[in-house]
């Protein structure tokens, strides 16, 4: 390890030497910047716990995040058709910053535009926000007990810890307002709740957030998991594709030309959502994630994978069918959706409109023509566009069916199911370009039960069609520069530069 790092006192805390706040005109220059500050601070915390196990608190240890700010004085010459990469009026802006290493790529985009559309120079310092000791420790660190064990006070009389009155969700729902004198935010999200989501991430998928790439299926059978495996494993076997890596749950890491993973190590059992990763240069690639059933799963995952900024997601999954017209197997391209989940209810009511997004539905109805082999009216036989409804009650068979049908009826719903509305509302919220993909699997209303040899037969023959789909339509979607893929539609009036 490196030299100790020198500190001071001051307001009763030992910290690192304070960093004089720099000027850059060159993105890159800026990030590493940040790189530094990150690395340091974080090291310094790491290293004052690891000195407890042999010597006593010299007292409370505290190191900030680094952030990074920008002041305008101009509205700025700003490409009108950009949704993101400037910010909307004169003022003083800044976000903390968490992980630069692992948003190198994205902080570099960012703070690029953010040079070109106001001319203007970005600083780089140290914030006010401490970084709690959870969230220095690394990926995969191993933190010794013998160190916690040994101390007679708590933790937290000698680190910060995660502070959870300030870790929300205010800027990206619209609601922060910052006080007299207060730095206007650039990011949707402070380092902290970036920090919080990264440690879920890595609880709930089994996999490091670094595996995550910005296209990202979400669905919710294993069924489709197997499938993805195995086409990925193919993939890597061949050796010669646009793919690098594939990575699974507990990080088993398999390199294209590889038959098997050559890192990592197997969880004893799956996570509560495992994903899976078809890696691409600078998170380029593909992730797919089982959330498992119910709107819970599916807000809970998406409000983490939110903070790694992805390009797209898309739901691929089973629905029940509501119109008589409509046979086993057949799609449906969500165009609406009727938000019978409630999960939301709190951050964003369900009065908001979720719009459909042109870019999405038509990547994936020409990934549906390509496959099927069928294009324009034939398409019609075997996929329809309208509204899904999804609800938060598996059983809602079971109710007095005046109430639900009529709603479905009303609605103008073609299918149901319990996450599909809520993936792509929580991508309206954190501004990630979503749709949904669904295969009718049965259809209650009119006594259409799968029986289990009708089940078997039916994934056997669907499953691998509409996975094809989804990576087709998630390639196509790559493809496209992210300035065309980021709609205006997801802006508010007031927004922040970041993406």
């Amino acid at each position: 390890m490196d030299q100790r790092i020198s500190s001071h006192t001051a307001n009763g805390f030992i910290s690192p030497d304070p960093i004089a706040p720099q000027e850059f005109s060159d993105a890159a220059e800026a990030v590493a910047a940040l790189e530094a500050i990150y690395e340091r601070n974080t090291r310094f915390l790491c290293e004052a716990f690891q000195s407890l196990a042999t010597d006593k608190p010299k007292g409370r240890y505290r190191a900030f995040y680094p952030q990074v700010g920008l002041s305008t004085t101009s509205f700025g010459m700003v490409d009108s058709r950009l949704s993101y990469g400037h910010v909307v009026s004169p003022g003083h802006y800044a976000t903390t910053i968490t992980r630069p290493s692992l948003f190198r790529t994205y902080l570099k985009t960012q703070l690029e535009l953010l040079l070109r559309n106001h001319g203007t120079p970005l600083t780089v310092s140290e914030s006010d926000t401490p970084i709690p000791l959870h969230f220095a420790f690394g990926e995969g660190a191993y933190v010794e007990a013998a160190v916690a064990d040994k101390l007679d006070m708590p933790l937290r009389d000698l680190f910060d810890t995660p502070d959870l009155a300030t870790t929300d969700d205010e800027i990206v729902n619209g609601l922060y307002e910052p006080g007299p004198g207060e730095l206007l935010p650039l990011a949707p999200f402070k380092a902290q709740r970036v920090d919080y989501s990264l440690a879920r991430l890595s609880h709930y998928t089994a996999t490091a957030p670094d595996h995550f790439q910005n296209f990202v299926l979400f669905t919710n059978y294993q069924f489709y998991i197997d499938e993805f495996c195995d086409h990925a494993r193919a993939l890597m076997a061949e050796g010669n594709s646009e793919y690098e890596f594939f990575v699974e749950p507990g990080n088993l890491i398999t390199p294209s030309g590889h038959g098997s993973p050559t890192e990592g190590l197997a969880p004893p059992r799956l996570p509560q959502m495992p994903a899976y990763h078809l890696k691409r240069k600078d998170h380029g690639g593909i992730t797919m994630v089982n959330i498992g059933v119910g709107p819970s799963n599916a807000k809970t995952i998406t409000d983490h994978v939110a903070v790694l900024r992805p390009h797209a997601w898309l739901m691929l999954g089973h629905c029940a069918g509501l119109r008589n017209s409509q046979a086993l197997g057949d799609y449906v391209l969500a165009h609406a959706y009727v938000r019978e989940d409630h999960v939301l209810d709190d951050d964003l009511p369900a009065w908001v409109p979720i719009p459909a997004l042109a870019e999405v539905q038509v990547a994936v109805q020409d990934a549906v023509a390509e496959v099927t082999g069928l294009e324009g009216y034939d398409l019609k036989r075997i996929m329809r566009t309208g509204t899904v409804a999804t609800i938060d009650n598996r059983n809602w068979e079971l109710r007095d069916q005046r109430g639900p049908v009529q709603r479905l009826s009303q609605s103008r719903a073609i299918a149901l199911d319990m996450e599909s509305a809520t993936i792509a509302a929580n991508g309206f919220r954190f501004r990630v370009p979503y749709g949904t993909l669904l295969c009718v699997s049965d259809k209650p209303l009119h006594g259409e039960l799968k029986l289990p040899g009708m089940a078997s037969a039916f994934y056997k023959t669907q499953v691998n069609q509409h996975l094809k789909i989804g990576l087709l339509a998630m390639e196509k979607l790559a493809a496209m520069p992210p300035e065309r893929l980021h709609s205006r539609k997801l802006r508010s009036f007031f927004e922040t530069a970041f993406q």
